[in-house]
């Protein structure tokens, strides 16, 4: 998530600024609304989507004098295994000290998989979007429950959104 972005990026940008024409010098990002909140078991996972993030907003500002613009894409669920794939764990044999934030994250993301948001082609769009639109937005939510996350985000204080993200979760007392 992190370091092929980063060698990628350091990659084009000097054919970006030698390019001769002018239109469209657009380097797009593909992030995660786990850039922006984070859930029970993803340590690893939103630290590399904050990098993402923090990495692409700071090239907006060092690039867009040449001329080269930073778009971030933001997806909530989209249609992948991305439920199924990224949640393999390994749980100590006796189930350990977390078993039940496990099994409680387990069951609520099982779930969701059922209620994709956006589909492999919205996403495509957002690029699109993105690429093409000549405007200075960095940031492209795609699906509605990354919208809903990225507004009460917004609208809570931390203790307030980790709170109703627990009660999500299950991992009330």
């Amino acid at each position: 998530n992190v370091i092929g972005l980063l060698e990628v990026t350091k990659e084009v940008i000097p054919h970006l600024r030698t390019a001769k024409d002018t239109r469209n010098k657009v380097i797009v990002n593909i992030s995660s609304i786990g850039g922006r909140v984070t859930f029970p078991l993803g340590s690893l996972y939103h630290g590399s989507k904050f990098a993402v993030e923090g990495i692409s907003e700071s090239l907006a500002y060092e690039l867009k004098p040449l001329g080269i613009d930073i778009k971030l894409i933001e997806p909530g669920l989209a249609d992948t295994d991305f439920a199924g794939r990224s949640f393999v764990l390994s749980v100590d044999p006796d189930g350990g000290p977390y078993a039940p934030t496990v099994n409680s994250v387990l069951t609520v993301f099982g779930a969701m998989q059922t209620q994709v948001n956006s589909s492999a082609e919205e996403v495509a769009r957002a690029i699109f979007t993105a690429a093409t639109d000549n405007t200075d937005q960095l940031r492209y939510v795609v699906g509605e429950d990354a919208r809903a996350l990225v507004g009460a985000r917004a609208n809570l204080d931390d203790s307030g959104f980790m709170s109703m993200m627990s009660q999500n979760f299950g991992l009330t007392d």
